[in-house]
């Protein structure tokens, strides 16, 4: 029995091998593993399309962003003019409050007062200007008449009339007068809105005080606090210092204006001195100029040519030595700076910035300083040469 089971095991075994073989014997292949298609290996990835859409709404959000930042450029102007005004009169408002006076009416007074004195300048000195033009420009048909002798005189050549001159620009230029003057106005409403959006802003800064500043502490820790506090005093503090220096130098300059046009014998000395002074300080790059401008046509109209030439060239002598010399020694005195940063700091601001920027150029760059050297740290000089004059050699007996 056993051994007729190993003999029936022994013939099933081939049997089995070669039913297993069997396919490889007949000569088929063996079945190919799946595969992807061509068109699912070419698909792009599921997330190509959703950064496509991402990217293009980030371009136009910042597309978005960016003109709206432009279209609010005059608002943000407005802004830091307003803060500018409210830090400069805050003082003021102390004042009245230690003696006294309600937040919101010393905000009242102190902005109001300072609008009534500034009309009250532009209205004296505005009225003297006006009346010089005038008689300037009444004066202007002769003053032509005896250039124009003078010149064909002196080099021979024929001068036009003062009404053909008249008559071709009115024929070139009336289309450029009519579109200047829908400009003056449109530009004059403008400065409406921006007058009285600078002026309730900085009502609401002065009227606010110390909630606007408890309003923003709020959200900060109370470490955080302290230095946002000790930041807006050190820029009080710096534009006040700022209007110190302003008030100093156009004292200066209405002296020696004063002392000029009276060794010159021009009429009104003292009111074209105060006028020359206080606009030369207070309208940022071209106030020199609009300043001498009065003073000039008063000595056209008053005197004559030679000394209205001899005030135009003391005008830009004396801007000359207050920009080099007079301006950065005070500026180093009030706001402690170096007079070379001094001067570098208005050129650059008023660069990028335009007349404003050149105005609030000193006190943002000292203040700027100020905090700078509160949080970065110093360190003792070393012992060089390089850090000290030579002594001055003995002098030879």
């Amino acid at each position: 029995m056993r051994r007729k089971k190993s003999t029936n095991d022994a013939a099933a075994a081939p049997a089995a091998t070669t039913d297993r073989a069997a396919p490889a014997s007949t000569g088929l292949a063996p079945p190919a593993p799946p595969h992807h298609s061509d068109a699912g290996a070419n698909r792009p990835p599921r997330w190509l399309l959703r950064a496509l859409v991402l990217t293009v709404v980030v371009v136009f959000v910042a597309i978005f962003t960016w003109n709206a930042l432009g279209s609010l450029k005059g608002l943000f102007v407005n802004l830091l003019i307003a803060m500018f005004i409210a830090l400069a009169l805050e003082p003021v408002v102390l004042w009245l409050v230690r003696h006294g006076w309600k937040r919101g009416a010393a905000a009242s007074a102190a902005l109001f007062g300072s609008i009534v004195v500034a009309g009250g300048v532009l209205a004296l000195f505005g009225n003297l200007f006006v009346q010089q033009l005038v008689q300037l420009i009444e004066a202007a048909p002769q003053t032509y008449a005896n250039v124009a002798e003078w010149v064909e005189g002196q080099f021979d050549v024929a001068v036009p009339e003062s009404g053909d001159l008249v008559d071709q620009a009115l024929s070139s230029w009336g289309g450029d007068v009519a579109s200047g003057a829908l400009l003056l106005g449109s530009s004059i409403a403008g400065g409406v809105i921006a007058f009285l959006t600078v002026m309730l802003v900085t009502y609401y800064l002065l009227a606010a005080g110390p909630k606007f500043r408890a309003t923003i502490c709020r959200y900060l820790t109370p470490s955080r606090q302290q230095e946002v506090l000790r930041l807006w005093e050190v820029t009080q503090t710096k534009v006040s210092d700022f209007l110190s220096t302003r008030v100093v130098l156009a004292a200066i300059a209405t002296v020696a204006t004063a002392v000029f046009l009276l060794i010159l014998g021009t009429p009104y000395a003292l009111p074209l001195a105060l006028f020359t002074g206080l606009v030369s300080q207070f309208i940022p790059t071209i106030g020199t100029y609009l300043g001498g401008a009065l003073p000039i046509v008063v000595a056209l109209t008053s005197q004559d040519l030679t000394r209205a030439v001899v005030v135009a060239a003391f005008i830009v002598a004396y801007q000359q030595v207050e920009n080099l010399w007079l301006a950065p020694k005070v500026s180093e005195k009030a706001l402690e700076m170096n007079p070379a940063v001094s001067f570098v700091v208005v050129l650059g601001f008023g660069a990028v910035f335009g007349p404003l920027g050149a105005f609030l150029g000193l006190p943002i760059a000292a203040t700027i300083q100020a905090v700078a050297g509160t949080y970065l740290r110093r360190h003792e000089l070393v012992s060089s040469p390089m850090l000290a004059d030579p002594e001055a050699a003995p002098a030879r007996t």
